[in-house]
């Protein structure tokens, strides 16, 4: 079974960049975070769109 989420330690050691940086990128919608309980996990399509040069879309929920 392949990994659908990466914690944000791990997308920020896979990107390079700090975790500031990836909070800010969730809030732009570059990345897609799911909150499941206390935890943010990142969606390692949203990740690959963004290293492949794709503009991820983030849908909102309500």
């Amino acid at each position: 079974m392949e990994r659908i989420f990466a914690s944000i330690k791990e997308t920020c050691g896979a990107l390079g960049i700090g975790r500031s940086t990836i909070y800010r990128m969730i809030n732009d919608g570059q990345l897609e975070r799911v909150k499941l309980g206390r935890r943010s996990l990142i969606r390692i399509s949203s990740i690959q769109a963004l290293t492949a040069g794709e503009k991820h879309v983030q849908l909102k929920s309500m």
